[in-house]
């Protein structure tokens, strides 16, 4: 049954309101391990404080005055995020459901880990001379102390970002010891325990890679930037001014849920975090609508997952990429060829909620149900610090300057407003909220640097992609879709900063051997490991959104998946036709190309959800989705036929809608 302005239905208790703080925890808590941490109180609770303010404190600390060497300024930021997991971080979700029935806020064991944890940590900075001089050669207490320091790091993942990459990570290693056994070219010489240790953690290219390297350096700066922001009410400002601006469309409240989920994707790194966050306001706004509750979640893990993929930050994967790629390349050129794909993958979403708006006779909200459009829109200023991120990186000024300036600009922005005005209690909130949150990142991407340790001391990676390459008879188009399989499950399950190191390690060599442009083949894998999020079997944003709309998980799933179809075609495109991502473009030829792909994105739209201007046979469906394919791809014959069939259904649509009308007319 459709609803219209005039056939509202009754607010059943469930969708009058929204999630309290409670549910949006246990939410959090549930589909992202990183949320899923102890509320410490006591002298306990201010050791915590404590030591999360610590952790901030010395990361500025650098970023201001200049970092140390690799070693030491990743194995401090290691030692840091140890001890604080094991602190803050229950073994299992079980006691933590348990706290308050508990005589001891944290066990015993516990304690025990984060003190070990900080010791492993510190472990370098404390011998530092004598293991740079020993170059490698290991004492027993340097081998004990490096095996402590890799089944940590894989205890600490295991809780704070979960077991998919815990799992992943364990395997690799036991394939750097298993490798004489390992069939076909999987077989390698096997490495022995002393050499996985000393590679894993005494140097830099296992836990102390540079995953950690970019995660003690420019993403927790970036993720206190995140922290400063909340405090400053920028998250509330983006739902206040995505109703401003769309709310009384058609179908307003998705349209919300997509404008204000790709702005919550610059503060935030997670997608499962986006969906509660935001989804927790913009769902149960959308059921009220008449929207079905798996769509209703569907667009919300949609939107929240883009996030992930909108520049300026990406989910902080855009440093990462500069580290990996090499070669020269700039932050800049990340963030520019990532904006034309990420606008296409918001403009597909919109476009069907419209559609499907349309179709089933939505309206969207009425005046009273809309927030005072002048004192949102005076509120303008709060979205400076976003701009000065922007500017500041375009500008050429170092990712961890231009970090510092923004954080600075984010308090100076909430000091204009009295609400918002940041005092001392609020400053060390916004510090220990931002290590909180690193947290996660610094444990995934720790178990991240030793899978591309592995792979790096096997060969592996050049083993994968000439069996991918081999597999698809060296066809280009079948070796993405390998790689697009591959991605997808390797990224199930995984942060956005591990997702990438992994995708990029092990499914990206298979392009770049093909000679597709490292940039290129990057963001192919980046993109799938991304919307693994909410592609199903296991779509932990779509879950988290059916949490909150109260929809059946597996079909939210597919539903978020199919309003997500753009980022199922945009990665093939700019792997065939670099225009995309506006390499060796010009104007003339980037503004045809915008204009194609949306136009592209429109006919897409229109033939998933089976209507335009009326309802659409099975027929027509099929040409729309095959003209928006044809003028998604930058290529001057693809584009000429599929505008064509893209005018022609369009007049079709237009002319039966007429004659639909003059009949009604006649009729009545």
């Amino acid at each position: 049954m459709s609803l219209t302005d005039k056939d509202q239905p009754p607010k059943t208790k469930e969708d009058k309101e929204n999630l309290t703080d409670e549910q949006t925890q246990e939410l959090m808590a549930k589909f992202d391990p990183e949320a899923g941490h102890r509320r410490l109180t006591g002298i306990i609770g201010w050791i915590s404080v404590i030591g999360l303010v610590g952790f901030s404190v010395f990361q500025l600390y650098t970023a201001i005055f200049g970092v140390y060497t690799a070693q030491l300024q990743r194995s401090i930021h290691l030692a840091f995020a140890l001890g604080l997991i094991f602190l803050l971080f229950p073994a299992s979700k079980k006691r933590l459901r348990n706290q308050s029935k508990l005589k001891f806020q944290v066990a015993w064991y516990d304690g025990l880990l984060a003190i070990v944890g900080v010791y492993v940590g510190m472990y370098w900075p404390l011998n530092f001379e004598e293991l740079v001089f020993r170059v490698g050669r290991l004492t027993t207490l340097d081998l004990i102390v490096g095996f402590l320091a890799i089944v940590l790091v894989l205890e600490a993942t295991r809780r704070v970002v979960g077991l998919p990459i815990t799992i992943i990570t364990s395997v690799f290693l036991l394939y750097a010891y298993l490798g004489p056994y390992m069939p076909g070219f999987l077989q390698h010489r096997g490495l022995s325990i002393d050499r996985i240790i000393r590679s894993m953690y005494f140097t830099t290219e296992g836990i102390l890679g540079t995953p950690l390297g970019v995660s003690a350096t420019f993403i927790f700066l970036f993720l206190l930037f995140g922290a400063f922001l909340v405090k400053t009410g920028v998250g509330q400002y983006f739902n206040d001014l995505a109703l401003v601006i769309a709310g009384k469309r058609v179908g307003g409240p998705a349209k919300v849920a997509i404008f204000s989920s790709a702005l919550q994707g610059t503060i935030s790194g997670s997608s499962v975090a986006n969906v509660v966050t935001s989804g927790s306001f913009t769902i149960p706004m959308m059921k009220r609508l008449g929207y079905r509750k798996e769509f209703a979640g569907g667009v919300e893990a949609a939107a929240s997952t883009g996030g992930q993929l909108m520049p300026p930050i990406m989910g902080a994967a855009a440093f990462l990429m500069v580290e990996f790629i090499g070669g020269g390349i700039t932050y800049w050129e990340i963030a520019k060829a990532a904006t034309i794909p990420a606008l296409l993958y918001f403009t597909g979403i919109w476009i069907m909620t419209h559609f499907e708006a349309k179709r089933i006779g939505l309206r969207g909200l009425t005046e009273e149900e809309m927030p005072d459009r002048k004192a949102v829109l005076f509120k303008i200023y709060l979205l400076l610090p976003i701009v000065a991120v922007i500017f500041f990186l375009m500008s050429g000024t170092s990712v961890t300057r231009a970090a510092l300036y923004a954080i600075l600009t984010a308090i100076v922005v909430g000091a204009v407003n009295k609400e918002t005005r940041m005092g001392i209690g609020d400053f060390i909130d916004a510090l220990a909220n931002g290590a909180r949150t690193a947290l996660g990142v610094a444990a995934a991407t720790a178990a991240a640097g030793m899978i591309v340790g592995v792979v790096t001391l096997t060969g592996l990676g050049l083993k994968l992609a000439n069996s991918l390459v081999s597999l698809s008879g060296e066809n280009l188009l079948l070796t993405l879709f390998f790689t697009m399989i591959a991605s997808l499950i390797l990224g199930m399950g995984s942060p956005t900063t591990a997702n990438y190191v992994i995708t990029s390690t092990i499914a990206a060599p298979a392009l770049i051997v093909l000679s597709v442009p490292e940039l290129s083949a990057h963001m192919f894998v980046f993109y799938f490991g991304i919307v693994a999020d909410i592609t199903p079997p296991v779509a932990l944003a779509a879950f988290a959104a059916a949490g909150v709309s109260g929809g059946e998980p597996l079909r939210t799933g597919v539903q978020s998946a199919k309003l997500a179809i753009a980022a199922f075609i945009i990665p093939y495109i700019f792997v065939l036709s670099p225009e995309l991502m506006m390499i060796d473009t010009t104007w003339q030829t980037l503004l045809w190309v915008v204009f194609t792909s949306i136009t592209g994105m429109i006919s897409i739209g229109a033939g998933m959800i089976g209507y335009w201007y009326r309802p659409m046979a099975i027929v027509e469906r099929i040409a729309a989705v095959a003209a928006g394919v044809m003028l998604i791809y930058p290529e001057g014959f693809t584009d000429l036929i599929g505008l064509g069939l893209f005018i022609a259904l369009l007049v079709l649509q237009f002319v039966i809608k007429q004659d639909g009308k003059k009949k009604e007319v006649a009729n009545a």
